[in-house]
């Protein structure tokens, strides 16, 4: 199978992001092609180079993002005209407000308007596209006076976001240079039979501006597009533009335009791949059909924390463990407030912090903390520890108390994790691969990973977490206990094994419900056998509606389930 593998920002550059589960899904399908399509984010992310890439890695090809050469190919009238109409489309249903949807009718209802609308930004996204591949030029039309122009006046129109109304000047030249940026994409020439319109199948790393060209190969071409999610990319832009960065006017079309096209990346992918619930549930509002969405968790390597879970005695029975990044998101002040209480409860109880600060806001976020442990922890003789022995410590992962990673895990009979915000809880995972027992705070996915096999209480509750700690420090059959069912847990759910097995089926189930309608040659210009992957439908009307997609990413043969078919009418048989 020929994989054409989309990334934004991320593998196979040194410094992208979310390369290491790339790297390890194209390592671990050497049985298929990838042709890998990256999007670069900078000038020094490029100049930085490609991570070793595996053989099965047959080509790289990269545009840029951050800037964008025009092709110094000037429009006709009537590609000028055609560019306009095009782009008012794409602009209208950007700024149209919630009143283009109001009616009264059964077909006019607010779900037609909103259908009618992506129905138009889809329309103009592929008719600009299909200008681009016909005549070139889109660069530069999206950079010209006109652009803006079409901008201001579907701002002005009836019925448009109030919000947009509001609009000055800057605040449209802002948004038109944000759109030129984001339809990069659709001037590329990778959608030719050299390159995306050859593949079998497109997978997106990443939503949005990364799924662009999925959707443009689909729309030429009609290859099934897949997209992964481990962070919901419409999320991260509604984020980034908050009101200290932008125009209430630049936000709001800035944000109608990401969630029209997020929106037509859901609809038109075959199968979309949230790591999580809350990403799942992201897709699901913004219009994902639920039939189409397999959750699948990102996989980890346990090999280097097997020694540490199969020998849980390493740990001190007495000892709290909280490993990451220093940052006010973990809240370690309500954890050293917890600990507080913990020590009134177990006076011989130790707390060990390790991890590195997060750029220089972590760096003073972790002076705060060690003054914090100073002023509740002051050095003096309990009877339990000696003058200048303070039960909080502060390390980093290499030195001489805490070599590897592991060794901060085993340190520990309990792991505890303090966050406010999280997202997907790699350190709890990792935690899990130990056979620790954990004590989380409820945030992000921590409760749909520990499942059942650690204490969670609810954040910014120093109370709540304290009790959690000396309930499982008071109780060593309890801790081995749920320490061994998040083992089996994690061993189940969070390898890079079954990533690898859970994107390989999903691969199978996309191409065998839409086939490839293309003839491969060789080298000599004779037809490949068996180029092509087999066809799931049968032309007749006899196989009628029994042939559905699986709602499994495992093909039917594959269960051990017998096949069977709509029999024959009478007249059929005699015939």
């Amino acid at each position: 199978m020929r994989i054409g593998l989309l990334t934004e920002g991320g593998y196979p550059f040194v410094s992208g992001d979310a390369g290491l589960w790339c790297d390890r899904l194209v390592r671990g399908l050497e049985q298929h092609e990838f042709d890998i399509h990256a999007l670069s984010r900078s000038r020094r992310q490029r100049d930085e180079g490609f991570v070793p890439l595996p053989p099965q890695a047959r080509r790289v090809r990269t545009a840029p993002l951050w800037t964008a050469e025009d092709d110094g190919v000037a429009h006709g009238r009537r590609a000028r005209r055609r560019f306009t109409e095009c782009y008012a489309e794409l602009v209208a249903a950007v700024c149209a407000g919630a009143e283009a949807g109001s009616g009264t009718g059964p077909d006019t209802g607010p779900e037609a308007g909103s259908a009618d609308l992506a129905d138009r930004f889809a329309n103009a996204l592929y008719g600009l596209a299909e200008l681009a591949r016909e005549e070139g030029g889109l660069v530069g039309a999206l950079r010209s006076d006109a652009a803006v122009r079409t901008l201001e006046r579907a701002c002005r129109a009836p019925g448009a976001l109030r919000t947009a109304h509001e609009a000055r000047v800057p605040d449209l030249l802002t948004v038109a240079t944000h759109l030129e940026r984001a339809l990069r994409p659709l001037s590329l020439d990778w959608y030719d039979e050299d390159g995306l319109g050859a593949a079998d199948l497109c997978h997106a790393t990443a939503g949005g501006t990364a799924a662009l060209p999925g959707l443009v190969a689909r729309h030429f071409a009609g290859v099934p597009l897949l997209v992964t999610e481990y962070g919901v990319q419409l999320r991260t832009h509604y984020l980034t533009l908050g009101p200290d960065t932008a125009a209430p006017a630049v936000r709001a079309l800035l944000a109608s335009f990401h969630g029209r096209l997020t929106a037509e990346v859901y609809r038109r992918a075959e199968v979309l791949t949230p790591g999580n619930a809350h990403a799942r549930r992201w897709q699901e509002r913004c219009g994902a059909d639920r039939s189409r969405i397999r959750t699948v968790y990102p996989g980890m390597a346990d090999a280097r924390f097997t020694e540490v879970g199969e020998c849980p005695d390493r740990s001190d029975p007495d000892t709290l463990v909280w490993v990451g990044r220093v940052e006010p998101a973990k809240d370690l002040f309500s954890l050293l407030h917890a600990f507080a209480e913990v020590r009134k409860e177990e006076p011989g109880a130790r707390l060990r912090i390790v991890g590195a600060p997060a750029g220089p806001e972590g760096e003073a976020y972790l002076g705060h903390c060690r003054a914090l442990a100073a002023q509740l922890f002051p050095d003096e003789a309990d009877g339990v520890h000696a003058v200048g022995d303070n039960p909080v410590s502060f390390e980093r992962i290499g030195g001489p108390e805490v070599p590897t990673l592991p060794d901060a895990y085993a340190s520990g009979a309990v792991v505890v994790l303090s966050s406010v915000v999280e997202g997907f809880p790699i350190g709890l995972i990792e935690a899990m691969f130990c056979g620790r027992a954990t004590v989380s705070t409820d945030a992000g996915a921590v409760v749909e990973v520990i499942g059942g096999t650690g204490l969670v209480v609810p954040p910014r509750n120093p109370r709540a977490l304290a009790e959690a700690c000396v309930a499982l420090l008071r109780d060593p059959e309890r801790r081995e206990r749920l320490g061994a069912a998040a083992r089996a847990r994690a061993l189940e759910l969070f390898t890079v094994e079954q990533n690898i097995a859970a994107f390989h089926g999903i691969y199978l189930e996309i191409v065998s419900h839409c086939p490839v309608r293309r003839v491969l040659l060789d080298d000599a210009g004779d037809p490949l056998p068996f180029a092509t992957p087999a066809e799931s439908r049968i032309p007749g009307r006899w196989t009628g509606p029994t042939v559905r997609p699986l709602p499994r990413a495992v093909p039917a043969w594959a269960t051990g389930a017998p096949v069977r078919a709509t029999p024959p009418t009478a007249a059929e048989g005699a015939r």
